[in-house]
């Protein structure tokens, strides 16, 4: 079974919560994504190093090496599954979005940018991608067609992005929230100010699509509803991903999907399960570190039934070329087990309750 304890030698300082660690390539480097096939247990990650890669996550927890693409140029940002769980989409700094088949391990250019490819998302709906660029524009396409179906232009570059049809929520460099019906694509259904003073790092769409969470480099998650006459009710910010004086960026946020909490990491080498609803903290994990630094969470992800929660660790570059030191700072994947009193939601007295507040 998934998670059952077996006889191992000391955890590496990065693993505290003796979490199942993925059998990754040595020449693996920033990880920049990671997401779950829809229909199985594989584990999708996207890498500094030009690579995607799928991994099958068996039963007893081993991981075992599904596939790798090279085909990309540069960075890779972004990756994606295709809804029949069989192909990836993928994009980044070389500027294309890749459609990779898994069973052929061969892949094509379906999309472009001027910039590099920040997010890429298939919308099965509306049987289209849909891609976003730090070239300040999104576009959808037809991957049967060389040219985009249709694309809109927005004010600033795009530095997050999350989709859960209809709703799409994007983040720009000017710190606007950009929030399309995607039933209307021609025009933004909202554009608002993000609640946060500090650059976006993270969106994430609610399950039931009324709003959307919202992660910056301050060490903030806000919540925010679509429907205005629910944000004085309704909208609240908290705190986390803090150290004392020390402030750490919000990189993931993901809910869960089946009891529609969700979990928030960051590059404070910690991950943490919360009821949105209750305001509560439902539990908090271990510090990642990488020896006397924390060890940065720059992607997450549930698996498909919410049993797994899958979290990144590379070095993010906040603390420069100068702290890098590749030889301590593993770039690795960890799976940890979820148990139901940290993602199930609680009383309100039975978890520690958020601490709210607009600022500091």
């Amino acid at each position: 079974m998934f998670g059952a304890a077996a006889a191992a030698p000391a955890r590496p300082t990065y693993n505290p919560n003796q979490d199942i660690e993925v059998a990754v390539p040595p020449d693996l480097d920033s990880i920049s994504s990671i997401s779950w096939s829809p229909v199985a247990n594989f584990l999708l990650a996207s890498s500094w190093n030009n690579s995607v890669y799928v991994w099958d996550v068996q039963g007893n927890g081993q991981t075992v090496p599904k596939a790798q693409l090279k085909d990309h140029q540069q960075p890779v940002l972004c990756a994606a599954w295709h809804p029949d769980g069989n192909k990836v989409f993928s994009g980044g700094c070389d500027k294309t979005v890749r459609l990779w088949d898994l069973a052929t391990n061969q892949s094509v250019q379906v999309a472009a940018h001027d910039q590099p490819v920040k997010n890429c998302f298939y919308v099965p709906s509306m049987n289209l991608l849909l891609t976003s660029s730090w070239d300040k524009t999104i576009k959808f396409w037809d991957t049967r067609s060389p040219t985009a179906a249709f694309s809109q232009t927005l004010p600033e570059r795009v530095y997050a992005m999350d989709v859960n049809y209809p709703l799409a929520v994007i983040a720009t460099a000017d710190r606007n929230l950009i929030v399309y019906n995607l039933t209307n694509p021609q025009q933004p259904h909202l554009t608002s100010p993000s609640q946060l003073k500090y650059q976006t790092r993270a969106v994430s769409c609610f399950p039931d699509k009324s709003g959307f969470l919202v992660g910056s480099i301050e060490g903030r998650v806000a919540v925010q509803h679509v429907d205005p006459t629910q944000a004085t009710s309704k909208n609240f910010t908290f705190k986390c991903h803090r150290d004392g004086n020390d402030i750490y960026a919000v990189n993931s946020m993901v809910f869960h999907p089946v009891h529609g909490t969700f979990a928030t990491a960051g590059s404070d080498g910690t991950y943490n399960f919360w009821d949105k609803d209750s305001k509560q903290r439902l539990k908090a994990q271990v510090k990642c570190m990488y020896s006397t630094i924390p060890a940065p969470i720059t992607s997450a992800a549930f698996n498909r039934d919410g049993s797994i929660y899958a979290y990144a660790l590379s070095y993010d570059w906040s603390r420069g070329f100068s702290e890098y030191q590749p030889a301590n700072m593993k770039s690795t994947i960890l799976l940890h087990a979820t148990k139901d009193d940290e993602v199930k939601a609680k009383p309100k007295a039975a978890a520690a309750p958020i601490q709210s507040g607009r600022r500091n």
